[in-house]
């Protein structure tokens, strides 16, 4: 796989060493690719790119523990935007924009800081704690 080294390298928080652009995100994805990603060789922990960026990182590098309550966070949080979107006919950006500035003032956080790609574990578990107060209509 192709690797890059930068100085706009992100440093992994983990054990403070500059992490390696990946042209590929397939390593880590058991094959599949969903564009660059930075990781961490020693730690590894991943960050993936923005698209239409310099490689810019979508988050905050993330260990095998970030990683599992980021899916949980997302897991609780994003049916809530959905049912957002679908309940009042808005866009995803729309819904996404609302649910996350909702989201920032329940965890007394500034809402530009508020985005589950750029939270730790504590705020990963305060997301699933918030948003289990709420439950979403199931279709049927």
């Amino acid at each position: 796989m192709q690797e890059r080294k930068g100085t706009d390298a992100p440093i992994c928080p983990y054990c403070g060493k500059p992490s390696v652009l990946l042209r590929s995100s397939a390593e880590v994805y058991h094959g599949r690719d969903y564009g660059p990603i930075w990781v961490c060789r020693p730690c590894g922990a991943w960050v993936g790119t923005h698209k239409n960026s310099r490689f810019k990182p979508l988050g905050r590098m993330a260990n095998a523990e970030l990683r599992k309550w980021k899916m949980k966070a997302h897991g609780a949080f994003d049916p809530l935007w959905m049912e957002k979107q679908r309940r009042e006919g808005c866009s995803k950006t729309k819904a996404r924009k609302a649910a996350y500035a909702w989201m920032a003032n329940e965890m007394g956080i500034r809402p530009s800081r508020c985005h589950i790609g750029m939270m730790d574990v504590d705020q990963c578990k305060l997301v699933v704690e918030i948003c289990g107060r709420y439950k979403v209509p199931r279709e049927e």
